[in-house]
């Protein structure tokens, strides 16, 4: 997905009905009150030693980076949130409401904006279920407030 794509798939969220169920949709994930664009996902780390793993980090934060920059030209500077708190907290058996529950066990923090005017948060983050497993550049739609 090209940035003008990735900028388009975050706009068309932005007013995008939200599903009454929990499924996949056709960006990634939905569900009550949110949405979650899988924007850009690498290969596994199945056979790469630890160089490749770290150079396709350092390209996701690069790609994140390029991504907040373009939002904050629209909607100003991002909160910077992490999400370790919620993860502990859901690990002690609070329960995190989603999106937020979900992303905290993947994803370590986001850039966050409240769009000026509209009752949604947009979040990008980078996710990574395991050192084996592809990074995801993802993008959240959601009217839950964060954690």
């Amino acid at each position: 997905m090209t940035i003008a794509q990735q900028l388009a798939t975050i706009d068309r969220l932005c007013s995008e009905e939200f599903p009454p169920e929990p499924g996949r949709s056709d960006v990634g994930f939905a569900g009550p009150g949110y949405h979650i664009a899988e924007l850009a996902t690498s290969g596994d780390f199945w056979e790469a030693d630890g160089a490749a793993r770290e150079e396709t980090e350092e390209q996701y934060e690069a790609d994140r980076e390029g991504l907040s920059e373009l939002l904050t030209g629209r909607w100003g500077r991002p909160d910077l949130l992490s999400l370790s708190s919620a993860f502990e907290r859901a690990t002690d058996g609070e329960e995190i409401p989603e999106p937020w529950g979900l992303l905290s066990s993947h994803v370590p923090d986001v850039h966050l904006w409240k769009p000026e005017g509209q009752d949604r948060w947009v979040a990008l983050g980078i996710s990574q279920w395991d050192s084996e497993l592809p990074f995801q550049l993802l993008a959240v739609v959601t009217e839950v407030d964060p954690p």
